[in-house]
């Protein structure tokens, strides 16, 4: 087995033919047919299955390809650091749900490591297409969050497929709405002031299950129901419909916009947000600088269990800073006081 012969399955498998795959790597079919078949007789598998429209990638092939995109990253990190030079085009995948602070911490390995030529990608994605993502090494990390509703059936999944997952902070339970929002002003919000409200929601394809949301409660029953596939379209519609949705309440202005603010959820209950990784899998240079960006944007966040103070401007914009850059009341606090208020009613 050779890098080489790595190089040509990893085509194959990305433009779905073995004519355009010879095409871009400048060799003959012929010679990458049987570069092919002298890789899965020394393997001992069939990586692709061939059929008059193309090929395939076979079950056993996609635990293969995933390896072998592990063995040519960590060549071209050794061919960096000893040969010299840029060690050639740079690839890089994560697949996550949708946090702008994934995007900040990609957008910071790009300016870090974005030379002449990288090859990466950020995919926003349903939950169980991170998962699937992550097991087949498709992708080197995927971020997904962890909640007492969720945890033992996403864990038994995680396990399953060999996956691991590292918590990076705690989040308490907030509503993303338009800053016209009829409930805007409010220091923190109940799930009987939203009922009136469209709810929006990211769907999860053929895994549609509750387990699988991206949002915390997904399991409550509510009159209005908007499932969307992307960022965009959710907070055009919480602006232009008064809508809703149920988060961790990082937000990031220059994503996302001034028109959309996070307010405290009156719920108790937690998100535990982390990524995953592959057991077998080794983080490269790569995926190691990307959670490094990844830290530094939810570190602000990040909390104890046993103490989780997220203090948070106290203006009805609870995703906003002080001027020295200290968060400035505790919204745990604020729900609390809430919550005791409706218990005496």
């Amino acid at each position: 087995m050779t890098l080489q012969q790595l190089k040509y399955v990893i085509s194959i498998a990305e433009t779905g033919t073995i004519t355009e795959a010879a095409d871009r790597l400048f060799i003959s079919q012929p010679s990458l047919t049987n570069a092919v078949h002298e890789l899965e007789k020394e393997m001992g598998i069939r990586i692709f299955n061939r059929t008059n429209k193309g090929v395939s990638i076979s079950k056993e092939g996609e635990d293969f390809l995933g390896y072998a995109r592990q063995v040519l990253e960590q060549a071209a990190i050794l061919e960096d650091k000893y040969k010299g030079g840029g060690g050639g085009k740079k690839h890089f995948c994560v697949s996550t749900q949708h946090y702008s602070f994934a995007v900040n911490a990609f957008v910071d390995l790009i300016k870090e490591y974005g030379q002449d030529e990288y090859d990466f990608s950020l995919r926003e994605t349903q939950t169980y297409e991170i998962i699937e993502d992550v097991a087949r090494m498709k992708s080197e990390i995927g971020i997904l969050f962890l909640n007492d509703f969720n945890e033992a059936v996403i864990r038994k999944i995680l396990k399953s497929h060999d996956l691991e997952f590292h918590g990076l902070f705690v989040a308490k339970p907030h509503v993303f709405i338009s800053r016209k929002h009829p409930l805007a002003g409010s220091a923190v919000i109940t799930n009987e002031q939203l009922a009136p409200y469209p709810y929006l929601s990211f769907e999860q394809g053929e895994h549609n299950s509750f387990y699988f949301s991206e949002e915390i409660f997904s399991d409550s029953e509510r009159r209005k129901n908007i499932r969307v596939r992307d960022r965009a379209t959710l907070f055009n519609l919480l602006i232009g419909l008064n809508g809703y949705t149920v988060c961790s309440g990082v937000i990031d202005k220059s994503l996302n916009g001034r028109d959309i603010i996070a307010v405290p959820l009156a719920e108790e209950n937690d998100m535990r947000i982390g990524y995953i990784t592959h057991r077998k899998g080794m983080v490269s240079r790569l995926g190691a600088s990307y959670l490094e960006a990844l830290k530094k944007y939810v570190n602000a966040e990040k909390s104890e269990p046993e103490q989780s103070k997220r203090k948070l401007e106290r203006r009805g914009r609870f995703n906003e800073l002080g001027r020295n850059g200290e968060m400035v009341c505790d919204a745990d606090e604020i729900v609390r006081e809430h919550m005791r208020e409706i218990e005496k009613r």
